[in-house]
């Protein structure tokens, strides 16, 4: 499935930012990693289904999901680590959920809880104004 997954991906390059002097002026070390989970023959529709809601906040408008990497001087590198950043995200995404297992609330909070109730009401009760006795 990786190998399937690294043929779908497609990789831009820019000028990078920050220091460096002259090297960082003349190369292209930045890269950016675009794929469409959308399109994925690597993927199955459930997997695509659970991929897109889980990236929704990372997934562009045009469907595309895009990381960026400038973290060394070297182009290679920086592909290298996007690439390894994309797979370990993707596999926590197709990660499935923990079903939530329901669990009844212990007997000190529910001792806790009525006591607080009690407390609250006795503080209510001395702020109302005495009934009126004719």
């Amino acid at each position: 499935m990786l190998e399937c997954l690294k043929k779908e991906l497609s990789y831009r390059t820019s000028r990078s930012s920050g220091p460096g002097g002259q090297h960082v002026n003349k190369t292209e070390s930045r890269v950016e990693l675009l794929w469409q989970p959308s399109s994925s023959v690597c993927l199955n529709e459930s997997q695509k289904i659970q991929v897109l809601k889980r990236l929704q906040s990372r997934i562009t408008e045009e469907g595309f999901l895009l990381m960026r990497c400038e973290t060394y001087r070297s182009q290679h590198q920086n592909r290298e680590e996007v690439t390894k950043r994309f797979l370990s995200l993707l596999q926590a995404s197709l990660v499935p959920p923990k079903p939530r297992r329901a669990s009844s609330p212990t007997r000190g909070s529910i001792e806790k809880r009525i006591s607080d109730k009690k407390i609250r009401g006795r503080t209510k009760r001395s702020r109302m104004k005495p009934p009126d006795e004719a």
